[in-house]
């Protein structure tokens, strides 16, 4: 329930907690449905019953393995703030974080729950929390993640597919934007990428441009990130205006 990650913004991803369902606008084209189904066919043991949620108990202690620091994406397979992981079973997993001294980044889009439960969690620092934010109509997660006591708050806002206007980023701590990828993908336009790209610089808010996505939806086709051989590559490329932009919340490389 550990592997290695092609996610530039982590190292390795760890999934206690396997499989989900569909909340907003940005799940529409899930990945990790996706791949649950490819793993049910493999005949993977945990996703027998494909992309349904499932605790996975045996998964727990598998940080305590790792003999050197790592970045970590927990629950990259589901949300660890899903209302049917038993509030026991979250603690068990925050104990496991709270004990080994690894960088731990969750995401949710369930920013209710996680707003009603995180006082009964212990809030170590190296663990960061942060909310998905597809368009204007999730903003509300921003301020319900506000009030959460995490020593790093971040915004996944991928797949950004759509204007958010009213984007405010004070007192977040880092903003990573992303186009969708796969074959179903809704496109992302430059502007944006920029207005939010521009609120962060105001801010001073480390700013993280994931891809594009797909080629057709980047706004320089001749983007050197498209190609598969660049060191930076990245679906769809991840220049903007012949930059790259990958600023992290903190020197991660000082936990190595």
């Amino acid at each position: 329930m550990a592997s290695k990650s092609s996610i530039e913004w982590t190292e390795v991803t760890w999934n206690p907690v396997t499989g989900c369902n569909k909340v907003s606008a940005g799940c529409k084209n899930c990945y990790a449905e996706r791949m649950a189904k490819r793993l049910k066919a493999m005949g993977v043991k945990q996703y027998e019953n494909g992309f349904e949620l499932a605790l996975a108990p045996q998964a727990l202690n598998t940080p305590l393995k790792w003999k050197t620091p790592k970045i970590v994406f927990v629950n990259s397979m589901s949300d660890l703030f899903h209302e049917k992981v038993p509030l026991k079973y979250i603690r068990k997993v925050f104990e496991v974080m709270n004990n080994t001294p690894h960088i731990y980044q969750i995401l949710t889009k369930r920013s209710k729950r996680l707003k009603k439960i995180a006082s009964k969690l212990n809030w170590t620092d190296n663990i960061w929390m942060g909310v998905s934010v597809e368009n204007e109509s999730f903003t509300y997660r921003i301020d319900d993640l506000r009030i959460i006591d995490a020593k790093v708050k971040f915004l996944s806002i991928e797949p950004l597919i759509g204007e958010i206007k009213t984007l405010n980023v004070n007192e977040i701590d880092w903003v990573i934007v992303g186009g969708e990828s796969g074959p179903k993908a809704r496109p992302i336009e430059k502007e944006w990428i920029i207005e939010i790209q521009k609120k962060c610089k105001k801010s001073g808010t480390p700013f993280f441009f994931k891809q594009w996505g797909k080629k057709s939806f980047n706004a320089n086709p001749n983007d050197p990130t498209i190609d598969a051989k660049h060191e930076n590559h990245a679906k769809g490329g991840c220049e903007i205006d012949g930059n790259i932009y990958r600023e992290m919340p903190v020197n991660v490389h000082l936990i190595k």
